[in-house]
């Protein structure tokens, strides 16, 4: 059974354009080229494209899906992997929803907020290794030491800060927005601010060493962690160049 690009673009919610972009570059040939150039795919190359798809909403750039998938593991292991990963996040999304819930229900009713179910699927300290071998073990424990030091209060209003400016990075991003604009740059300020409040960073307290902060915005577009933070490889990309953009009016 084959399906034709136009098929194939409606049923995975992309366009034919998309798909002749990941034929260009490697990623998904057609199984045939038809009359008239006319791109046919089969069952297999479904597959591979279902698999591109949840790599790419996982946050990971054309190049690192391309590596992931010629890296020759079994197709059927793969998939359980993949599927592994979507069962983690769901579970980690689904506890932050219900947190929310719970603080908005206890607002709204006026009862007492419980710390110990506020911040639920917000796991600060999972990345404590990665940290200190980037950074530094003092790095972490000043990071840690702040973060637990913080009251309720402070706790909630510094995850509000965050979110508030990974979605006005995503929504620039999504707008098209130049990296160099004076939009961008004040979002770069807010960012570097962001990054100098943050005790155990390089140059806290005052303005982060400009070498971190380009190095951080590499780390954004290189870490689907991160990707997926700024709304996928776009918008990451978007907040290096500007990152970089702002770095550069500093000399």
């Amino acid at each position: 059974m084959e399906a034709s690009i136009q098929q194939v673009a409606r049923l995975a919610g992309t366009t034919s354009r998309t798909l002749r972009h990941y034929d260009a570059v490697g990623l998904l040939p057609p199984t045939r080229v038809g009359h008239g150039g006319y791109r046919w795919y089969d069952q297999d190359a479904l597959v591979r494209l279902q698999r591109i798809l949840l790599l790419r909403d996982l946050g990971l750039g054309l190049p690192e899906i391309r590596r992931v998938l010629d890296e020759g593991q079994d197709e059927t292991a793969a998939l359980r992997g993949h599927l592994a990963r979507l069962h983690h996040e769901q579970g980690r999304l689904a506890r932050q929803v219900a947190s929310l819930e719970r603080t908005i229900a206890a607002r709204e009713g006026g009862a007492p907020l419980m710390p110990d179910e506020m911040f639920d699927g917000f796991d600060h300290t999972r990345d404590e290794e990665e940290v200190t071998q980037r950074w530094g073990a003092e790095a972490y424990r000043a990071g840690d030491a702040w973060w637990r030091g913080m009251d309720d209060a402070g706790r909630a209003a510094w995850t509000v800060r965050s979110a508030a400016l990974a979605a006005d990075w995503a929504a620039a991003a999504e707008a098209g927005t130049d990296p160099g604009s004076s939009e961008a740059l004040a979002l770069a300020v807010r960012h570097v601010a962001w990054l100098g409040s943050i005790p155990g960073t390089p140059g806290y307290g005052s303005s982060p060493v400009l070498e971190y902060v380009v190095g951080l915005g590499d780390m954004y577009v290189a870490d689907p962690r991160f990707t997926a933070t700024y709304g996928g490889e776009r918008g990451a990309t978007f907040v290096r160049d500007s990152l970089r953009a702002w770095a550069a009016q500093q000399h």
